[in-house]
């Protein structure tokens, strides 16, 4: 056992004593959390603009507070990209996140000193409950990667600025650097094939334990390992045995991860995001991930069916019902303010809360209205998957056919397999049949004979690599929109179909 595993067990149990406390009291640690930030950005610019001290509750906060994505935030993030001070936090932020949006062009999403350390210290404990639950630390003594962007950094108005994952980067702390790949120098090739054959020269040879990223990303870093050794990746790294993921579901992609490793093994989910980290999985036996409470940010739940409605209820976490979708809200020591982060989740615990990631509130098809989600998808897939043992998919998204050249309107399914159904009709079929016990809008138009069943397109291999080099968005923490209201993804697929 070497010094790292040794020491993580008696540290993951003082972080569990810890979790276990303000789990313990949701209501009063949330509470706590908001009167800590009203009173902290009480004499920002924001918090003059919205009566920040006449607010005393939640009530209070949500008549001076209105919901708000990045575009009704902008003209405040403006004046911070102009290098003003105490604009919607304290002082100036300590980082602009970079990300990508679809309707504001680039976001630059602030992190100030008090919640740039959360995102490390999220993603330690993610790893030290794991320790703490199952006593397996060993892991902690080999190598470990995260497959990230670059951690370059630019600078606007003195603020360093870059991607989540290459600013996360920087808060790794040098007892940890020393068993962490890649290298920094490969860490920051923006080309991301070019990145991948240096990631994979120097993790070859060494002991890998741990591997963290994106799944369809690891998918790749694993398929060109066995292109050049032959071998099974449990023959490559015959210690790996923890896998860390975030950002998308998992379970579309298992079958294929586990077959390129040629084993099952341990996996650990997080789900962080620019606007801050929000939930871990704290447990190898119980579903969803631990809401964190204590973690800087005051969060509200809108239910999804209200979101786009006029007054759209705000609920607190004491408010909020298992198994019901809401828009997530937060409200953060990086100066986000009624901030509707895109994301949809559902509570499958309350006892402590732990949610589950649903899909985005802009991410759905209901050019009908059958308004399909994220979450009903996945679902569908995964139990067409357990019928059909044989299939391995690497990535699929979902569009709607409104007009197609002969038939009734469908839904379509852009699949790239790695092993296809051995009867397709049968598959297609029954992935209909799950869609339709699912969503009982999408099942009333199948049986109206509004819909015919669902379409699959397969594709090529490679095409969904391909679709994303062309839209420049190659591997780092850039992943596939599940599904969507329009064809923008299907006509580009459409070019790769088989």
């Amino acid at each position: 056992m070497g010094i790292r595993s040794l020491l993580a067990k008696p540290f993951a149990a003082y972080i569990a004593r810890q979790t276990q406390a303000w789990a313990a009291r949701p209501g009063d640690t949330q509470r706590d959390t908001l009167a800590g930030l009203v009173r902290q950005a009480a004499g920002t610019r924001f918090g003059r603009d919205h009566g920040f001290e006449g607010i005393h509750s939640h009530e209070d906060f949500k008549r001076q507070v209105p919901l708000r994505d990045y575009e009704h935030l902008k003209n405040y993030i403006e004046e911070v990209l102009q290098g003003k001070a105490d604009v919607l936090w304290p002082g100036k932020p300590a980082y602009f996140a970079k990300t990508s949006g679809t309707t504001s062009g680039t976001k630059y999403i602030p992190l100030s000193k008090e919640s740039a350390p959360t995102h490390f210290v999220s993603a330690r404990n993610a790893t030290l409950s794991y320790v703490h639950e199952t006593g397996k630390a060993d892991f902690l003594d080999g190598n470990l990667i995260f497959l990230s962007g670059s951690p370059e950094l630019d600078e606007i108005a003195g603020i360093k600025t870059g991607r989540l994952s290459g600013i996360s980067n920087h808060m790794v702390p040098a007892w940890l650097r020393t068993n962490q790949k890649p290298s920094y120098k490969t860490n920051c090739i923006e080309d991301w094939e070019e990145k991948l054959e240096r990631i994979i020269d120097e993790t070859l040879p060494a002991n890998m334990t741990l591997i963290s990223g994106i799944p369809p990303w690891v998918q790749m870093y694993f398929d060109r390992i066995q292109m050049r050794t032959g071998k099974k990746i449990k023959d490559v790294f015959p210690h790996f045995s923890v896998f860390v993921y975030g950002g998308v579901n998992f379970e579309p992609y298992r079958a294929k991860l586990e077959d390129s490793i040629g084993k099952k093994l341990d996996s650990i989910e997080t789900y962080p995001a620019s606007e801050g980290f929000i939930a871990y999985q704290d447990s190898q036996v119980h579903e969803g991930l631990l809401l964190l409470l204590n973690n800087g940010i005051f969060y509200e739940f809108v239910p999804a069916e209200e979101y786009f409605s006029d007054h759209p209820r705000r609920l607190s976490i004491e408010e909020v019902e298992l198994g019901k979708n809401y828009a997530l809200i937060i409200n953060s020591n990086a100066g986000l303010w009624g901030y509707s982060i895109g994301d949809t989740v559902k509570f499958v615990s309350k006892n402590p809360y732990r949610l589950v990631v649903t899909g985005r509130i802009k991410h759905f098809i209901s050019a009908f209205g059958e308004h399909v989600i994220g979450e009903e998808v996945e679902k569908a897939m995964k139990r067409t998957q357990e019928k059909f043992p044989e299939v391995e998919l690497v990535e699929f998204t979902v569009a709607p056919q409104v007009t197609p050249g002969s038939g009734l309107p469908h839904h379509e399914w852009w699949i790239e397999f790695s092993k296809p159904p051995r009867d397709a009709g049968a598959f297609a079929q029954e992935l209909d049949q799950q869609m339709r016990e699912l969503n009982v809008y999408y099942d009333d138009l199948i049986s109206g004979a509004i819909l015919r069943p669902l379409v699959i397109r397969s594709v090529q291999p490679q095409s969904f690599i391909g679709f994303m080099k062309s839209q420049g968005k190659l591997g780092g923490q850039n992943k596939v929109p599940r599904l969507s209201n329009d064809r923008k993804i299907a006509d580009e697929l459409s070019k790769f179909a088989l």
